[in-house]
C-alpha cells in the first residue's frame, strides 16, 4: 500500500535551529532515504519551494484567476513529502518517526493513504 509522509513546516522553528540541528536533520534525510531505498520501500521525494514563490489558480464564474501566494493563511506550510509503497500503516508510522522532524518541536508529519496514483512509468 502508498503512503505520502507530508512534512509540514513552520519558518519560525526552522529559523531557530541551531547548526547542529540543521546538520542533523540533512543527515538524518539521507539516512532515510538510503534505508527505505535499500529496504524497497522508496518511490519518491521532494522538497517544495516556500509559499511565497506560490501560483493560486482558483475557479470561478468566468474564468480561473491567477494569484501570488499560498493556498491559505497559515504559518505552517508542507515542505516537501515522502512517497513510500509499504506493508500497512503501521511501517508507515514507524517509518516516519524515524524522519528527523518528527523530533523538532514545532514541524509535523502527516501520514495519509494513497488512493490513486499515476506516476508515469509505461
Amino acid at each position: 500500500m502508498k503512503y505520502v509522509i507530508m512534512m509540514h513546516v513552520d519558518p519560525a522553528v526552522l529559523e531557530q535551529l541551531t547548526d547542529e540541528q540543521q546538520q542533523l536533520i540533512e543527515k538524518g534525510h539521507m539516512a532515510f532515504m538510503a534505508s527505505t531505498k535499500e529496504n524497497g520501500e522508496f518511490i519518491a521525494t521532494q522538497a517544495l519551494a516556500d509559499p511565497s514563490r506560490s501560483k493560486v489558480v482558483r475557479g470561478n464564474a468566468d474564468r480561473p484567476e491567477v494569484t501570488d501566494g499560498p493556498f491559505v493563511e497559515a504559518k505552517e506550510f508542507m515542505g516537501g513529502f515522502y512517497l513510500l509503497d509499504v506493508e500497512n500503516e503501521a511501517r508507515a508510522v514507524e517509518l516516519a518517526l524515524q524522519i528527523p522532524d518528527a523530533r523538532i518541536p514545532g514541524l509535523a508529519l502527516e501520514i495519509r493513504p494513497v488512493v490513486f496514483a499515476d506516476l508515469g512509468a509505461g
